[in-house]
């Protein structure tokens, strides 16, 4: 029976990235432990990275060690890998000693010389052409190679015509794309850069006509715009926007003819996040709330009027609350306008005017005690001058 060559798509780890200040590199580890498993035990043979390696040029230095264990690792299951860089990532330095470490069968691709030129991988059936396309910079790619117009789609578009161009000199090849890229239909999330700076940021479908498949990065959610051109996703959850998102990686077949099939392996989740809305007696108390107090959550509440200390209390519940937000039944109270003078006015009354307008609301003993405390430490400061 013919075998199939076995790929893994998986893009946009953004190593280094926190959400809203809680470090995810433990989460990272344990999705990318995650990923090496699968690559063992679906016998990979080529594990496609589509960008967004890190989450910033400069990478912290942990970062950097989880990515090199992790390369480390897969090139230990006897894998090769493809991978390229992202919006996120330096082109000029993911693209050092890459030259290097082709002869280990890690293959990364973060230069505009090289595109066009690709990693060649044989099986039983021939060769498969492997092409990286990192992300292009409008501006840079069109100095780079004397474009003539501005935008994303110029940009790409050179950039699959060099593919094609190889590819036509290589009858019978069969072909992958890896690229990084807004393609018109994909569905964004909060977490994804923008990249609309120069020119158009959406690129066609049909810019990756003519290979076997098209593993596409940059959008966090998994989508298959067709069977062939493809988003993995990240393969964690960067935003709220995501709770829906099922998180993971294509496992694609390639056999004699192209593209075979393509399934979809779920990555583990670390830990689920929700977004959550009501009164907050409500939710201190109901019962039916309970199951969130594992998520990390983003809180709307609505009360009428703004809670006290609602961060302190809703965490005694919900430890790992990360956003709070107010949208109040029936709309915000109407704000009578701050017109009273200050000048000659006690300080103590100007702070609960002011709360009081904001709020909604006014002082509570507790807070009245804490200004008048305040208040008097600012007046032996003054006097002690």
């Amino acid at each position: 029976m013919s075998s199939a060559m076995r790929l893994l798509h998986t893009s946009d780890w953004h190593l280094g990235r926190s959400f809203h200040r809680e470090n995810l590199l433990d989460a990272q580890s344990r999705v990318l432990d995650h990923l090496v498993e699968t690559i063992r035990t679906e016998a990979v043979d080529v594990v496609v990275v589509a960008g967004d390696l890190y989450d910033r040029a400069l990478p912290p230095v942990d970062a950097v060690r989880l990515f090199d264990r992790t390369l480390a690792r897969i090139h230990a299951t006897g894998a090769r890998a493809v991978l390229i860089s992202g919006n996120h990532d330096s082109m000029a330095r993911m693209s050092f000693a890459t030259d290097l470490i082709d002869a280990s069968g890690v293959h990364l691709r973060s230069s505009m010389d090289g595109v066009g030129t690709p990693v060649v991988v044989e099986d039983e059936h021939g060769p498969v052409a492997f092409y990286g396309i990192p992300y292009l910079e409008p501006e840079i790619a069109r100095h780079h190679w004397g474009l003539s117009e501005r935008g994303h789609p110029a940009a790409l578009g050179h950039a699959m015509d060099l593919v094609r161009a190889d590819l036509a000199e290589r009858p019978g090849t069969r072909s992958v794309v890896l690229s990084h890229a807004f393609v018109t239909g994909g569905e964004p999330s909060d977490s994804e850069r923008d990249i609309s700076v120069g020119g158009a940021s959406h690129v066609p479908q049909t810019i990756f006509d003519g290979v076997d498949y098209a593993a596409l990065g940059h959008l966090h959610g998994r989508q298959a715009l067709s069977p062939a051109v493809r988003y993995c996703g990240s393969p964690l959850a960067y935003s709220f926007s995501e709770e829906h998102q099922v998180k993971g990686y294509w496992i694609v077949d390639l056999d004699a003819s192209g593209l075979a099939g393509a399934e979809f392996v779920r990555a583990p989740v670390p830990r689920p996040l929700a977004r959550v809305r009501g009164r907050i007696d409500d939710l201190l108390s109901g019962a039916e709330w309970e199951r969130f107090t594992g998520h990390w959550l983003q809180i709307t509440l609505t009360d009428p009027r703004r809670p006290s200390r609602p961060m302190d209390r809703l965490r005694e519940r919900f430890p790992h609350t990360l956003m709070l937000d107010f949208d109040p039944e029936g709309g915000a109270p109407e704000r009578r306008p701050v017109t009273a003078k200050v000048s000659g006015r006690d300080e103590r009354a100007v702070v609960a005017d002011f709360v009081e307008w904001a709020r909604g609301a006014p002082v509570s003993e507790e807070e009245r005690a804490l200004v008048d405390t305040a208040v008097e430490e600012v007046r032996l400061q003054e006097g002690a001058r």
